[in-house]
């Protein structure tokens, strides 16, 4: 522990970044040290850690946004939550910069530093995707989703134009990994039961579309589970493009690297994640794809008082068989890094070793919607209500602290009891439009103005 070597007072502990892996870490920490051991701070753009595999439940309905978040200052009573981006890193000088949601921006000293700050959707240089691509990896994201295909559901049961039925009633996902099948089975599912409110549709007008760039899908349950998930879906209406890519959706105007273009509102892009940018501005050791190296013990290779664990971390999988396999950047990985991570720091403050990790991965689950799911565990393979239940049960095991674990039982208790809620909130965007129109001068109902049309294209 040469970095705090003749230190005056308790260490400082900084975990950048506040999701699974930086929760977990600092709720260890929180438990293990000794009153006045260390000092804790959580740093993260947001106040709150989201629980990513049940963002697909919380966007078709069935689980409440509020539940499948964490307020990190509600569990982390023992530590300092700054709520602002860590900007850069210069672990030379055991500092970081932050910049916070409001005021100047500063740097921050610490003494032993913990990066979890987790990963961001992998995009390519594609014409149109910035514009008019919806990502899936925050709570926001999914609450906007919801909102966006019933907004579409509204718009084309309110229209006699074909075209823009057509167009509002296609919905494209990039991506077959677990982020966009189960975010499309989920929302398909939702939009089927809400056809039941639209007389005006039926399901044949919806057209639903999966791309994938490689030749199969869900690849983490195995080829059998894969074939199986594409028949699934196949059956109900829903088109399976593999190996095929998105070269452009400009304006909306979707051209795929196989078959006729066409147009559609709704572009979500799964496809892959990647480390988070804000390592390249720092002194720390990164691998080719933009990760941390680290050593078994999840340190920082080749640095003191420096660990890291989670998406933005490669540490060696030892139970691989072979060098240079890494660790893959999923949930479950991350749930046992992080319990870990705290343990080890103890340990090193303490003069003890620490423990190199190693778990031999267990299989995976996935839903595909609302009683229906694939998976692959242990080498048992099960598809349908069975593996369903299995992720359910699963993930509800690994969501953060009781109060959480308690609601989402709530919410899908009351969700067998009564239907689903199919209402869209989409007009939450722009909360002062009604009232800005009221208090300007004018004839009160009037055509909104350039100004007022701008707004509503940007909100």
């Amino acid at each position: 522990m040469n970095g705090i070597a003749g230190r005056v007072g308790p260490p400082h502990i900084l975990i950048v970044g506040g999701g699974y892996v930086g929760m977990y870490t600092a709720l260890g920490l929180q438990r293990r040290l000794r009153k006045g051991q260390a000092r804790i701070t959580v740093i993260d753009p947001r106040s709150y850690m989201t629980y990513q595999p049940f963002l697909p439940e919380a966007a078709a309905g069935s689980l409440e946004p509020r539940h499948v978040v964490v307020p990190l200052r509600k569990v982390l009573k023992r530590s300092n939550v700054i709520t602002g981006e860590v900007t850069g890193i210069d672990h030379a000088s055991r500092t970081v910069n932050v910049n916070p949601e409001a005021g100047e921006p500063y740097a921050l000293g610490y003494d032993i530093l913990v990066v979890a700050l987790g990963s961001i959707s992998r995009t390519l240089p594609i014409p149109g995707l910035a514009e008019v691509g919806i990502g899936f990896k925050q709570v926001e994201e999914a609450i906007a989703l919801r909102n966006h295909v019933l907004d579409k559901l509204d718009i084309a049961a309110s229209t006699t134009d074909e075209a823009v039925r057509r167009r509002a009633l296609t919905f494209v996902f990039v991506g077959g990994g677990f982020a966009g099948v189960e975010a499309l089975g989920e929302l398909e599912n939702m939009a089927q039961y809400a056809l039941r409110y639209y007389p005006q549709l039926s399901p044949r007008d919806m057209r639903w579309v999966l791309v994938e760039a490689a030749g199969h899908i869900l690849p983490e349950v195995g080829p059998e589970m894969g074939v199986y998930t594409v028949q699934e879906l196949s059956k109900r209406g829903i088109e399976i493009r593999l190996e095929t890519r998105l070269e452009s959706c400009v304006d909306g105007h979707v051209v795929l690297s196989k078959g006729r273009p066409f147009d559609s509102d709704t572009i979500v892009w799964t496809a892959g994640v990647k480390a988070n940018p804000v390592l390249a501005n720092s002194d720390l050791p990164l691998d080719d794809r933009g990760r941390v190296r680290c050593v078994p013990e999840m340190r920082i290779d080749g640095l003191e008082d420096a660990w890291a664990a989670g998406d933005n971390a490669a540490i060696p999988d030892l139970t691989a068989g072979r060098p240079g396999v890494m660790t893959a950047p999923n949930a479950q990985h991350a749930v046992r890094q992080a319990k870990l991570l705290s343990k080890n720091i103890v340990a090193s403050l303490e003069g003890k070793m620490a423990e190199p990790y190693k778990h031999k991965y267990i299989g995976s689950v996935a839903s595909l919607g609302l009683y229906k799911g694939v998976a692959h565990t242990y080498g048992v393979k099960v598809r349908g209500v069975l593996a369903w239940f299995m992720h359910r049960t699963y993930h509800m095991s690994k969501m953060p602290t009781f109060n959480r674990k308690a609601r989402v039982l709530v919410d899908w208790t009351m969700a067998l009891l009564f239907k689903r809620e199919v209402v869209t909130l989409g007009r939450m965007r722009m909360p002062r439009e009604e009232f800005r129109r009221a208090a300007q001068p004018g004839v009160p109902g009037r055509p909104a103005s350039p100004p007022e049309q701008q707004e509503r294209r940007t909100a």
